[in-house]
């Protein structure tokens, strides 16, 4: 399957992650879970997608070596490629790969500022323009609404078309927005124009569409992921 296949025949279509990139306002998607279940392999996917459409990824890990980063992107597409010609996958991963960038940040490190100080040395040296942020591990639980503002402001700044974050939820906080969105982002659901929750059900795992605008789903819709893999499959 080339290139032009993989884009199109993938899941996030309905999403319309591509709309968004080319609309003239930033957007921010979260994607939320309980410790341990995949936010990481889903953010992956999400690049990737922004990747095969030819839009240059900085993926920002907190609190996670380079290494272990570039291992999920190894990981995510070894799984992709093992239904598809070799060749020509191969080929397609070579094509891609020059479109993502992998940026660490220590946990007590990260701060809309400092990410905008390292970005804007890239870009002024015209080494690294992003379309798509990926911001893995950001402390959800000391964060502010006025701190998720900043980071639209920065979008407008940079050039940045969409961000995409994770956000660890604990069973014991029950605490939840009107849509529906649980703590530690209940009370800035509406910074957000995607919210995507992972929810282990019996011997399945759905990625549920909290919020999602421009979709061409409506809230409460599921996507299916393979529990082995956490890939996400096609209706």
């Amino acid at each position: 399957m080339g290139k032009k296949n993989l884009v199109m025949n993938n899941p996030l279509r309905i999403l319309g992650l591509e709309k968004k990139v080319q609309d003239k306002d930033a957007s921010m998607g979260l994607v939320m879970s309980r410790p341990g279940l995949g936010k990481t392999a889903i953010l992956v996917q999400i690049a990737l997608d922004s990747m095969l459409w030819g839009d240059k990824v900085l993926h920002v890990s907190i609190g996670e070596s380079f290494d272990k980063t570039r291992a999920w992107y190894d990981d995510i597409l070894a799984l992709m490629g093992s239904t598809e010609k070799a060749d020509s996958f191969q080929t397609t991963v070579a094509e891609i790969l020059p479109n993502r960038m992998i940026m660490t940040f220590k946990e007590t490190g990260f701060s809309p500022i400092k990410l905008e100080e390292r970005l804007g040395d890239l870009v002024q040296q015209n080494i690294y323009k992003p379309v798509c942020l990926i911001i893995d591990g950001y402390d959800f639980q000391g964060g502010t609404h006025k701190d998720l503002e900043e980071f639209k402001a920065f979008m407008v700044r940079k050039g940045v078309k969409m961000i995409w974050f994770s956000a660890t939820t604990h069973r014991e906080d029950e605490r939840k927005s009107a849509a529906g969105v649980p703590a530690p982002c209940h009370e800035i659901d509406d910074l957000f124009d995607a919210i995507l929750m992972i929810e282990p059900k019996d011997d399945a795992v759905d990625l549920k569409i909290l919020k999602c605008t421009g979709c061409s789903v409506d809230p409460g819709t599921s996507l299916i992921l393979d529990p082995s893999t956490m890939l996400i499959q096609k209706a």
